[in-house]
């Protein structure tokens, strides 16, 4: 009778073991989709033994714990892969909308034509224009179309030019917006770490690695975290995450440091600071960093070439055009040697325009001026630049398109990484349907097994206790 009484008992809880399992597997095909989850699997236990008269009995099946597969090193494997994407991405996007902003088709290879400018649209187009209008005004230097065209394609060259630096201005301003944005966001992330940390630690007091679901929930916030700067993680005894960066010299910074956000994110407008007391960040991995880096790298440096390239234009041309140096006599104003400043001379008009020195035919100037196309200058003879204003430009945007391809491969091979990581992780981690099937059929048929026993064990006692002795 004992003996029955145990292995109903034993059972009961094969019952609840098996049951645990299914339920187990279909959260697993619930999840099939859902990137963030990790697959769960049931630990199976024995209770122990007991002796009866009978001999040694067991206790039955139980389930000792639900256990995540995970792998750790993957895992932090795929945040810095994130990180590094993210960076990729970030000065790829930038340098694309410096291109937009220059108005000009670029591949990095750009072309030459003739005369040494660089084949296109945009700056280029109005640089040719402005000194083939001066060739045009030599021919025919008393010719008022002439003047008036001359005057026109000037006024454009400085009208893009200055409009391609307030593009450029706004770019930058558009990045600083977005890192403030972003160091936003990342603040807000490091809060929910941190909360999720307090959560897993209370609900895993007694029961380490059972707060599945919160781990869950906590690596995928990490992910979006690398997601703007590069992210380390180090295990507390009791299931919390300390959560560090790097400083610019290598050395941690903790941003969390259980329970609380020890070192939030921030941005002064020139450095990325973290960490108490606040320190300068890296800037080799990351959103934040790939946009503050295009910032001041690619946007910054293709505003200083432009400059240069507008200093280099108004002082080699008020020099042809204005060779004694006369007082309001130039063509462009000597105070405007910046892309975003070049204008021409106040009072300058058709009528005041001079193609030369001497009489009415007189087209010594135009003639100079329009030789300026071709001429080769040299920064080791004084001038702003090397080479012509068309190769000059043509470097620029050459080395724009380079910044472009460059910044694209790299994020197209972060990409295929990342990939292929996550593969790598989904191999221990993602839920497959096949195996999960097949899991989902092993246990129901043990929980139908444990049932056919409980169902003959009760027979068996219903035939012992009401039965017998008739």
């Amino acid at each position: 009778m004992s003996g029955l009484i145990s292995t109903l008992n034993s059972s009961v809880m094969a019952l609840s073991a098996h049951s645990r399992a299914i339920e187990t597997t279909g959260r697993n095909l619930a999840n099939v989709s859902n990137p963030d989850y990790a697959r769960q699997r049931v630990v199976y236990g024995d209770r122990g033994t007991v002796l009866t008269p009978q001999g040694a009995q067991s206790l039955g099946l139980e389930v000792l714990s639900v256990e995540q597969l995970r792998d750790d090193l993957l895992d932090r494997q795929l945040m810095r892969e994130i990180a590094l994407g993210g960076f990729s991405e970030s000065v790829q996007k930038a340098s694309a909308r410096a291109q937009a902003a220059l108005g000009q088709d670029i591949d990095g290879s750009a072309a030459l034509d003739a005369t040494g400018t660089a084949a296109g649209g945009g700056i280029a187009a109005a640089l040719d224009d402005f000194f083939n209008a001066f060739q045009d005004f030599a021919g025919r230097p008393t010719d008022s179309g002439a003047r008036q065209t001359l005057l026109q394609k000037a006024a454009i060259l400085t009208d893009r030019l200055q409009q391609t630096d307030r593009r450029l201005v706004q770019v930058q301003s558009d990045l600083d917006a977005q890192i403030n944005s972003d160091v936003g966001g990342a603040n807000r992330l490091l809060g929910t770490i941190a909360e999720l940390n307090i959560q897993i630690s209370r609900f895993e007091i007694n029961h380490p690695g059972s707060a599945v679901d919160l781990r869950d929930q906590r690596q995928a916030r990490l992910e979006e975290l690398a997601e703007f700067l590069p992210v380390e993680v180090r295990d507390n005894a009791d299931g919390q995450l300390q959560v560090f960066t790097r400083a610019a010299d290598g050395t941690e910074v903790a941003l969390i440091t259980p329970p609380a956000v020890t070192g939030p994110v921030a941005f002064d407008g020139t450095t990325l600071t973290a960490g108490a007391p606040a320190v300068a960040l890296g800037t080799t991995s990351g959103a934040l960093a790939g946009a503050l880096v295009a910032r001041d790298g690619a946007v910054q440096t293709l505003r200083n070439e432009l400059d240069l390239l507008a200093r280099q234009t108004v002082t080699a041309v008020n020099g042809a055009y204005n060779p004694t140096a006369t007082a309001g006599a130039d063509f462009f104003a000597a105070g405007g040697q910046a892309a975003g400043t070049i204008r021409l001379e106040t009072g300058l008009t058709a009528a005041t325009l001079r193609a030369g020195t001497g009489a009415a035919g007189d087209n010594s100037l135009a003639l100079a001026v329009s030789a300026l196309a071709t001429r080769s200058f040299a920064t080791a003879g004084g001038d702003f630049i090397d080479g012509t204003l068309g190769q000059f430009y043509s470097r620029t945007v050459s080395g724009l398109g380079e910044t472009l391809a460059s910044a694209e491969a790299r994020a197209d091979d972060q990409t295929g990484i990342r990939q292929l990581i996550r593969n790598q992780r989904d191999a221990v981690s993602g839920v497959s349907l096949d195996e999960e099937m097949a899991d989902l059929v092993r246990y129901q048929r043990a929980y139908q097994a444990a049932s056919r026993v409980f169902s003959v064990v009760d027979d068996l006692l219903d035939t012992v206790v009401n039965n017998l002795g008739r």
